[in-house]
């Protein structure tokens, strides 16, 4: 059986798993912050809780992505319903879209949909993620798309976006942004932020003249010989580890 803790700032019980997933994912908003991903109180970046089934943590509405702490973290549902007794709200119209995800996929412990400028307008162009560099030649032929419908706060196109990611994890929200699937939370990070480099990139590339295309049979080398590099004990840990030492220096309020 789990044992249960008392949270440090509130007076709840909680299982040793959810406050571990709090604190990572708390870690995860401010690495984010840090970085500039961030957009103003918005975007999300979610997880399930461990060994509570229908049960997630998502960052309070209304709080910048620098403000978010372990503590002040969000229990919802399902249905985006909160299951704690936070003063925070829940901007569920920004949820439908994980929710959906989480219901329906059993690796989706992490998501993370935020609206950075290079994911955006990668989004946009005509052909999406081109290999034009190496970080892009990771995720050629592993990444989907889906047409824009507009804000996604209607269920009936729920449908539509699970056929379009298919067996993928990475989904690119055209004229919109990237949504980023992880079996672990690490790995979604180390994902988004090698498909952060890959638009940043690209971007740089494309607006100085024309890019070289990497041939196919070169990607599939390349990709080839990066996931047999890639077989760690926990992939993204060492990342996310390096990531925390250095918001640790600028604030370590996120672990309160």
């Amino acid at each position: 059986m789990a044992t249960q803790l008392k949270s440090p700032q509130t007076d709840r019980d909680m299982t040793e798993e959810e406050w571990a997933q709090r604190l990572d994912l708390a870690a995860a908003y401010r690495i984010f912050a840090m970085e500039g991903w961030d957009e103003n109180i918005f975007n999300h970046i979610t997880v399930k809780v461990p060994g509570e089934e229908g049960a997630f943590l998502i960052n309070p509405y209304g709080l910048h992505f620098s403000e978010v702490t372990a503590s002040n973290l969000v229990k919802i549902d399902i249905e985006g319903n909160k299951l704690n007794d936070s003063p925070w709200g829940v901007n569920k119209a920004g949820f439908v879209q994980h929710s959906l995800f989480h219901k329906h996929l059993h690796d989706a412990h992490a998501i993370i949909h935020t609206h950075t400028t290079a994911t955006m307008a990668v989004c946009s162009m005509e052909g999406g993620l081109q290999p034009v560099n190496f970080y892009a030649c990771n995720f050629i032929g592993r990444l989907s798309y889906h047409t824009f419908e507009g804000v996604t706060v209607r269920e009936e196109e729920g449908e539509r976006l699970l056929e379009n990611l298919g067996s993928n994890r990475i989904l690119m929200l055209r004229n919109h942004g990237p949504v980023v699937i992880g079996p672990t939370l690490p790995i979604a990070l180390i994902q988004y932020w090698a498909l952060q480099r890959a638009c940043e990139l690209q971007i740089a590339t494309m607006s100085a003249g024309k890019a070289i295309t990497v041939p196919q049979e070169v990607i599939e080398v390349h990709q080839r010989d990066l996931f047999m590099t890639q077989a760690s004990k926990e992939p993204g840990r060492a990342e996310f580890d390096a990531w925390v030492r250095r918001i640790d220096k600028i604030d370590p309020s996120w672990r309160e």
